[in-house]
């Protein structure tokens, strides 16, 4: 994994899952987006899962009464992911060994100051991917 952090404005950010249990700062700027279109990415999170990161030790949990890691079971690599419990939020992705934990970028607070740098595992992607140029429609409606 490419660690290249620096657009995000914010030197903390926060962030959290759904219901509020499992919360997290992170001190210092976060990677860019990556969004990736594995199949496993794809069965956890519903479709393509946008990611940033940060160096491990950069993370603090602020609240972590719902996290549980488990072992990515369909995976090659030995990945782990945590999710919080109650909720269901997805929240990390890990590689045992590395000093790395990617977050999903849907639950850092916003403002966020990321921006999307590319999609990985493209030829990978949902034959039903939704592409650029299709109407869009406000909240609500």
């Amino acid at each position: 994994m490419r660690l290249v952090y620096g657009r995000s404005m914010a030197e903390t950010h926060s962030g959290g899952c759904l219901c509020g249990s499992v919360r997290y700062r992170v001190d210092g700027p976060l990677r860019d987006v990556i969004t990736c279109h594995c199949g496993e990415c794809r069965r956890m999170h519903g479709g393509a899962a946008p990611y940033t990161a940060c160096p491990a030790d950069h993370l603090e949990l602020v609240a972590d009464d719902g996290l549980t890691w488990i072992a990515s079971p369909a995976s090659a690599t030995s990945a782990e992911r945590a999710f919080c419990r109650h909720c269901g939020s997805s929240l990390f992705w890990r590689m045992p060994g590395r000093d790395a934990v990617s977050i999903a970028a849907g639950t850092v607070d916003e403002p966020s100051g990321l921006a999307s740098a590319e999609h990985i595992w493209w030829d990978a992607r949902a034959d039903w991917e939704v592409p650029d140029g299709l109407p869009t429609r406000a909240a609500g409606t």
